[in-house]
C-alpha cells in the first residue's frame, strides 16, 4: 500500500503552541489536530486527555495512534452538529486553523460554549502585515500563492494583530497573552534567527510572521 505523504508545514512539533498549555490541564481539544504529534506532547507534559478534531482522513489516521479520540471533520460543521456535546475542556487549541475557515469568527464564538468557566483558548494566527506581503505586492505586483505560510493558497481569512484582537473581543475572549514568532524571510531560513533582535518599534509589526494567543472568557 502506498504511504499518504503528509504536508511537513502541518505535522511538526509545536512547542511555541505547547508551552502556553497549563501544566494543570486535564482535558485538552485541539481544533486541526494534524497527525496528533501536538497533542501528543501536550500528553505527555501534563497528563491530559487530548480530543483531536482533524479534517484530513490520512492524519487523522496517524493522530488516533497518539490521542484519546479523533473526530474526522471540518471544524465548522463539528461545532455546528454538537458533537462534542459531551465535553467541557479546559483548554481549546485552533493552531493556525482559524484562517483556513470560512467563518473563524462564528467557530471561535461557538467554541466558547465547550470551554470551562475557567477555560483557555490558544492559538495561533499568521500575520498578513508582514514584510513579505508588502514586498511582493508593491515591488513584484503580485499575490504570493504558496504552499505554506502566511500566503498558503488554502487560506480564507487574513488577519493583522488588530484583526486578531477584534476576532477574540468580538467572541466574548479577553487575551491575557500574546506572544510574537519573528521572521525577517517568510520561509524558514537562517537568517530568522537574527529577526527577534531586529524588531524594533515602528517595525515590530512588519517582521511578526505569526501571533500566538491566550485568551479566557470574559467576567
Amino acid at each position: 500500500m502506498n504511504q499518504v505523504k503528509l504536508n511537513p508545514a502541518y505535522t511538526g512539533g509545536r512547542p511555541d503552541i505547547e508551552n502556553l498549555v497549563s501544566p494543570t490541564a486535564k482535558l485538552v481539544l485541539d481544533v486541526g489536530c494534524s497527525n496528533g504529534t501536538l497533542g501528543a506532547a501536550i500528553k505527555a507534559r501534563t497528563g491530559a486527555q487530548v480530543v483531536g478534531v482533524e479534517l484530513s482522513s490520512a492524519m487523522a489516521a496517524e493522530a488516533r495512534n497518539r490521542l484519546d479520540r479523533v473526530f474526522v471533520d471540518d471544524a465548522a460543521a463539528v461545532f455546528a452538529t454538537e458533537k462534542l456535546a459531551e465535553y467541557k475542556f479546559d483548554t481549546i487549541i485552533f493552531a493556525d486553523v482559524l484562517e483556513h475557515l470560512v467563518d473563524p469568527w462564528l467557530v471561535l464564538q461557538t467554541a466558547t460554549k465547550y470551554l470551562t468557566p475557567e477555560g483557555t483558548i490558544i492559538a495561533s494566527l499568521p500575520n498578513i502585515r508582514h514584510i513579505d506581503t508588502i514586498y511582493n505586492l508593491v515591488v513584484k505586483g503580485k499575490w504570493p500563492y504558496r504552499d505554506r505560510g502566511i500566503h498558503d493558497r488554502t487560506h480564507l481569512r487574513f488577519f493583522t494583530k488588530q484583526n486578531i484582537t477584534d476576532l477574540f473581543s468580538n467572541a466574548g475572549l479577553e487575551i491575557n497573552r500574546i506572544e510574537t514568532n519573528y521572521r525577517l524571510v517568510e520561509k524558514p531560513h537562517s537568517l530568522n534567527r537574527w529577526a527577534k533582535f531586529m524588531a524594533l518599534p515602528g517595525i515590530r509589526n512588519f517582521l511578526a510572521f505569526q501571533y500566538l494567543i491566550q485568551a479566557k472568557p470574559k467576567s
